[in-house]
Parts: structure tokens; sequence; C-alpha cells
């Protein structure tokens, strides 16, 4: 087994490097660590038949695929750019770093 650890986590502003949403930017709503993967708000849409269910109609709908982890890199707004991220121990509390500006992310 591999252990699942990432730098990037939900609620994360990330960029998709490769795919045919490449350059586009969203949220992470969820991390999948086991597949190594995360679905990003309103990147990899798809659309998807659904079967009616009790509480939700059929037809056609369009949802967010997971990505994975190679994929995305943590976005920094005030560069507009992609950044790497980092660790930086202060007062025995590990915070992530951005490693373009050296702020805490």
């Amino acid at each position: 087994m591999t252990n699942n650890k990432f730098k990037l986590k939900k609620g994360d502003e990330v960029i998709v490097l490769a795919g045919k949403d490449k350059g586009k930017t969203g949220k992470i709503i969820k991390m999948i660590p086991k597949e190594m993967k995360a679905i990003v708000s309103e990147i990899n849409k798809v659309k998807k038949n659904q079967k009616p269910d009790n509480n939700q109609p059929g037809g056609i709908i369009e949802k967010e695929m997971p990505l994975h982890i190679s994929n995305l890199s943590f976005y920094d707004t005030v560069s507009k750019k992609a950044a790497r991220i980092g660790y930086k121990i202060n007062n025995n509390k590990k915070t992530r770093v951005n490693k373009l500006t050296g702020k805490e992310v």
C-alpha cells in the first residue's frame, strides 16, 4: 500500500495542468486519496444518462468527474500562476507555504 498524503486539500484553488480543461481554475470539492484523484468544481464535466430514482428524475445530467492529482497544481490568486507548496515548522506547528512567494497558505 502506498501512503497517499497530498499537499492539496479540499477547498484549495487549483489550476489544471493537463487534459481537456488545461489552464482552467476551480476549487477542490472532494479528495479521493485511494484513487489519488480530486473532484474540482466546474472542471472535467461530462454528460451522464441518469436513471430515475426515488427522489430524482431521470435524464441527461452534467457531472464533474475526478482528475488525477498530478494534473492539478495550487493556484496563487495574487500572482495568477501555478505554485508549488512546501511546509514550514514554526513554534511546533506545521504550516503550508507557497514556494513562489513564501507566504502561508
